[in-house]
């Protein structure tokens, strides 16, 4: 797993990307979500390099596969250092926000989704009360 700068768009667009590919199916909406709630913008990362974020999260949890080609896309140890990059508390709030609208975009959130959200806001010590308190849609 490449690392990327602490609090920087590349670490808080692979989140991003890991939350759209964690049930196993990237559904379009969540790409139209990425577009309609202008997630490139809040997150200071042109659409392009966003783009290329999920490629290379996508290969790098490729490069992780067993020798039978199993993907573990809910990794523990990858999961933590995903989320020991985004060390700034207003970017959690932001990021927690952006992957619950992508994980609901596609009209449910699946299970994975459900305990990776839970385990991030866990993991940073963030509650749905935060959530709101910031940004209430």
């Amino acid at each position: 797993m490449r690392p990327y700068p602490n609090n920087s768009p590349q670490a808080i667009a692979r989140l991003l990307a890991m939350f759209m590919i964690t049930d196993g199916n990237m559904d379009p909406r969540e790409l139209d979500l990425l577009e309609n709630v202008n997630v490139y913008d809040l997150i200071g990362l042109p659409r392009k390099q966003f783009a290329q974020v999920l490629v290379d999260y996508c290969d790098d949890i490729s490069d992780e596969a067993e020798q039978d080609g199993t993907i573990h896309l809910l990794d523990t140890d990858r999961i933590e250092f995903m989320l020991a990059e985004v060390t700034d508390h207003n970017k959690r709030i932001l990021t927690c926000v952006l992957a619950m609208d992508i994980s609901k975009s596609d009209g449910t959130i699946s299970d994975p989704e459900i305990v990776l959200l839970r385990h991030m806001m866990k993991e940073w010590n963030i509650s749905l009360e935060d959530l709101e308190r910031q940004f209430v849609r």
